[in-house]
């Protein structure tokens, strides 16, 4: 209906009969048989998006999708209840062994110089902690399997979506080590990332959350079933090739303090690129800009 609007108003009118009286303008370019072009010209300035709208619209384009923010999130509270549990369980007996089986009268491979919860644990300690083992326990299973589903729900997304492929997987050309030598000597002088780099990971940091993604993750989720007795009974091959449960707790501790040290690192880079853009950008989706807003 606007378009016919502006049709009757651009080069004619109504009669009372519902009759078209074109104008003077519309006969010429009729009679030079221009009409075509006329009406195609009439139609751009109608119809054509400006330049700004463009931008506009460039601009509007989520950084991250809400599946990726959604997950984000989720994995991010899973990790610090599993990281407050996880320390109330180590607490209760710290002290590392190899193989299937120890004990307090088994020589541990390493133990932490920290008092225990337990008294019937040696630590050099004349006092214990308070015993927090029963609701850190039953936390530390919630939040791994709720961490779990969310991992999952991040896995399929990622295939079918292409988000692996578009954002995470890096480009032939970028894995050589001139392109790696200069991304880490850029982070290591501590300069911010141009316009164009910060709407995208570099090589550096796609590498690094593919191995968090498909290494330290499924690594840190299988030691921690591999510990559980009932998988243990059920998949004894998942804990033997490993060299058995308190190999598995052991290893289970130092891909959690991987982990750890990714997480600190991952909010010292965001802190330095623009905590609240990142920040914004992750919650929102909003795409992050080089510089803060004041």
């Amino acid at each position: 209906m606007t378009a016919w609007l502006l049709f009757y108003g651009g080069i004619g009118s109504v009669s009372g009969k519902g009759v078209i009286q074109l104008d003077s303008r519309f006969r010429r370019c009729v009679h030079e048989g221009v009409l075509i072009d006329t009406l195609s010209e009439m139609a751009d300035s109608v119809w054509a998006p400006t330049s700004g709208s463009v931008v506009a619209a460039a601009t509007a384009t989520s950084r991250h999708s809400a599946v990726v923010r959604l997950t984000h999130w989720i994995t991010t509270l899973c990790f610090l209840a599993l990281l407050v549990s996880g320390v109330e369980i180590l607490i209760s007996h710290p002290r590392f062994y190899w193989g299937e089986a120890g004990n307090v009268l088994t020589a541990p491979l390493f133990k932490l110089p920290i008092p225990a919860s337990r008294a019937t644990v040696p630590t050099g300690y004349g006092y214990v902690l308070p015993d927090q083992n029963g609701w850190s326990r039953y936390l530390h299973f919630q939040a791994a399997w709720l961490a779990v589903l969310t991992g999952l729900l991040y896995l399929v997304f990622g295939l079918l979506s292409g988000h692996f492929r578009q954002n995470l997987f890096p480009a032939r050309a970028d894995l050589s080590w001139r392109a790696l030598a200069t991304i880490i000597a850029r982070h290591l002088s501590f300069r911010s990332a141009s316009e164009a780099e910060a709407g995208s990971y570099n090589v550096l940091q796609r590498l690094t959350y593919l191995f968090v993604i498909f290494v330290l993750f499924p690594l840190v989720i299988w030691t921690g079933l591999a510990m559980s007795p009932a998988i243990a009974s059920a998949f004894p091959a998942a804990v033997t090739v490993l060299g058995g449960q308190q190999s598995a707790r052991t290893i289970h501790f130092f891909v959690s303090i991987f982990l750890l040290l990714f997480l600190l690192v991952h909010v010292g880079m965001v802190s330095l690129a623009g905590f609240r853009n990142r920040m914004r950008a992750m919650i929102t989706g909003s795409p992050a800009t080089t510089k803060e807003p004041r």
